[in-house]
Formats: structure tokens, sequence, C-alpha cells
């Protein structure tokens, strides 16, 4: 099964590729793991800019998947998980075969059909999070609940 995170967003600091790194290292033997960066569409001009990137970035993001993947967009209006919940949720996908997409948005997030692809809207927190930080908390929380199936003592509940 792969696991990719597919991030609207390129040039990071080099903290978030260190610390995003470092975590997707540590999981190579557990998953096929994948990071695909897509460049921000521009939004130089005035009017519904913001609206007409969403949608090219959309396009983008929407054409890289293929009909069997489970997507899985990043969104602070969609469902929050516990550690505990995630590993098993986790599981339950490895089970199924699927691969996994998680998908990151820009800086306006992500375009409404983006949002209507995915299987789950999963929720990281409530609070408006920087695109870039969301990849690290993303990649954290996935190595945590991979770590906690493994047996390994790294989350304490």
């Amino acid at each position: 099964m792969r696991l990719r995170v597919m991030a609207v967003g390129t040039r990071m600091p080099d903290w978030v590729d260190h610390a995003f790194n470092d975590y997707w290292r540590r999981m190579r033997s557990q998953w096929k793991l994948e990071l695909i960066e897509l460049p921000t569409a521009s939004r130089r001009e005035s009017g519904g800019v913001a609206m007409a990137a969403k949608n090219l970035e959309a396009k983008k993001l929407l054409s890289m998947l293929g009909p069997r993947d489970f997507v899985v967009t990043l969104d602070e209006h969609g469902t929050q998980k516990s550690t505990l919940e995630l590993s098993l949720w986790l599981e339950q996908r490895r089970a199924s075969g699927k691969d996994l997409a998680f998908i990151v948005g820009g800086p306006d997030g992500l375009a409404e059909q983006v949002l209507a692809r995915a299987h789950l809207r999963w929720s990281l927190s409530r609070l408006t999070l920087p695109h870039a930080l969301v990849r690290v908390l993303l990649a954290e929380q996935i190595y945590r609940a991979t770590t906690l199936l493994s047996g390994h003592p790294y989350h304490r509940e």
C-alpha cells in the first residue's frame, strides 16, 4: 500500500523539510511513502484570483489521483481523531489494500471539487494552521500512530 502526501506549496523552510523528512525516514520500513509538492498557483491579480488559483491547484491535484485512491483532505472543518483512533483507522486502511492520498492545501485552502473527492475530511485542529506546519504535524501523527500499531511505547495514553 502506498501512502502519499500531496501538498500545495514548494520551497518550504528548512525546518519543515527537516522535520517532515525525519518522520518520513522513520516510517520507510512500514509504508511505501511519497511526498508530492505542487507549485502554488499565481495570486498576483485582483478580483476572484484566490478562487481561480484554488481551481488550478484542484485540477492538478485531481489529475494525480487514481480511481482506487482513498483520499483524505486536511481541513479545519473535518473530523478529528485521537491518536488511538488514527492508528486503528490506518490499520483498517492498510487492510483495504487501497492507496492513501493525504491532500494539504495551499494558502487559500482546497477547492470544493477536491473536498468533494475526499473519502475523509480530517482536521488536525480547529485552529487555522499554516500549510507548512500541517505537513510536519501530519507526518508526526502518522508516525505516532504507526509506532502504536507496532507496539512501540512512543504513544502514552
